[in-house]
């Protein structure tokens, strides 16, 4: 942290347990209440070890016009902190965590009025762990919205909690940013949801060009049934790949969990296909490619981006390699604004780790959210988060700026809404090349 910075408040700090085996967060507690010296401190460097932010804010040495006496410039996030998809939540918060350094090491959020009500206001986040369950975030969205009096909301890598969360931002009429949630169905809840990444149908779309412009004309789909995302890829790719000219020779699935997929692998060796696409969960995924080796097929593979983990080249071994899948970032994309996160994010995480997607579509989340809050047409005097009718013009004039994003240039993309509040950006095609991803190409959108 800058010498010329200080940290004016961290309103919420954790109660945490950390084993060899798990990191739990317990509710958070008033900074403001009387706790010792030590236990402070081991407080903060929990935070601080955890790469969580919880309500920090930062204030200028000498700037005056800074937050002001109506205070900071508040956003709510909920993530999967804890529980079966915690890896995913942390992966964002190191993107967030860089993005909010980024914006309060500027003094925060450049608040725009008249020429003398121009100030800025330094920017506080709240972050809520949903635990990777079903049900939580509904509950989180409306504590963000209702007691913390956010004017946004961020979140999440889930597009079934994000779906949670949609229809009460919607209701309450404050602007949300799905981070990474692709499922077609989350910005058609209405008009103040809004993504960074890409939509499944878009992945399938994408693939179809590809794979033609290759020269295949014959494919088979194996699908995840018991997935929305899984079945969307699928129709999308099977209405573009005809729509240019192929056809689809065979079409089986699966159910997420199934362990045995010899049956379906057959009927697709069988079937005359030259590709395969496998719009599946890298722990099936990973399966089925060693089953289909080991019974002798060997054709082309293609994914989407719930491949992207560690665990599927694991698993799969070398009958992974070759295939390609789609994501929304590549840590070796030699864009230079790639080049210059992933440079940032090793020089706070380490010089031999990489972003993945999550951390870069997490930094892109807030620094767009708050490069709508500087384009909101408000003035200055008129963001009292206190007075429930300036809020809600505040949060109003947010979700319009956001739906005027044109060309807005992320580390994962330019980003330009449509009407229905997803982005135009291309995306990444990455093949496995020797137990690694390696980037191919940009794509760019259908």
């Amino acid at each position: 942290m800058s010498s010329q910075l200080e940290v004016s408040s961290v309103v919420h700090a954790l109660t945490c347990e950390v084993t060899p085996d798990a990191r739990k967060f317990c509710p958070s507690v008033s900074m403001s209440q009387m706790i010792s010296s030590k236990s402070l401190a081991l407080a903060l460097s929990a935070i601080l070890a955890l790469s969580v932010l919880f309500f920090q804010t930062f204030r200028r040495k000498g700037d005056k016009r800074v937050g002001g006496v109506q205070g900071p410039i508040r956003i709510g996030i909920f993530q999967s902190l804890t529980g079966a998809e915690a890896s995913f939540g942390q992966d964002v918060m190191k993107g967030v965590e860089m993005a909010m350094n980024e914006i309060n090491a500027t003094g925060g959020v450049l608040i725009k009025g008249s020429k003398e009500n121009s100030l800025r206001r330094p920017l506080e986040i709240v972050v809520r762990d949903n635990q990777s369950k079903p049900g939580e975030t509904s509950a989180i969205a409306r504590e963000l919205i209702s007691r913390y009096h956010a004017v946004a909301l961020i979140g999440e890598v889930s597009s079934g909690r994000t779906l949670e969360a949609a229809p009460i931002a919607q209701r309450y009429h404050i602007p949300l940013l799905a981070n990474s949630a692709s499922n077609d169905r989350v910005t058609k809840i209405g008009n103040y949801v809004f993504r960074v990444s890409y939509r499944d149908s878009q992945q399938g779309e994408i693939l179809a060009r590809y794979i033609y412009l290759l020269g295949k004309r014959k494919a088979a789909l194996l699908v995840d049934s018991s997935r929305d995302n899984s079945s969307t890829m699928a129709d999308s790719f099977k209405r573009q790949f005809t729509a240019l000219g192929g056809s689809i020779v065979e079409r089986q699935s699966y159910n997420a969990h199934d362990k045995d997929f010899q049956a379906q692998v057959t009927t697709i060796k069988n079937s005359g296909a030259d590709c395969l696409f496998l719009p599946g969960v890298y722990t099936e995924c990973a399966t089925i490619m060693k089953q289909a080796r080991s019974l002798g097929l060997n054709l082309p593979t293609f994914g989407g981006d719930s491949w992207d983990s560690p665990v599927f080249v694991n698993v799969a071994g070398r009958a992974a390699e070759g295939a390609v899948f789609t994501n929304s970032f590549s840590a070796d994309d030699p864009d230079p604004a790639v080049q210059s996160f992933v440079q940032s994010y090793q020089s706070k995480y380490g010089r031999h780790t990489k972003p993945v997607a999550l951390a870069a579509t997490g930094f892109d989340a807030l620094k767009l959210m708050v490069n709508a809050i500087e384009r909101a047409k408000v003035d200055g005097p008129d963001c009292d988060l206190k007075d429930s009718s300036k809020l809600k013009r505040f949060r109003h004039a947010i979700r319009d700026a956001l739906a005027e994003t044109r060309n807005y240039r992320g580390v994962s993309g330019r980003i330009t809404f449509n009407k229905n509040g997803d982005p135009a950006k291309a995306m990444v095609l990455l093949r496995v090349h020797h137990g690694r991803f390696e980037f191919i190409q940009k794509e760019p959108p259908p």
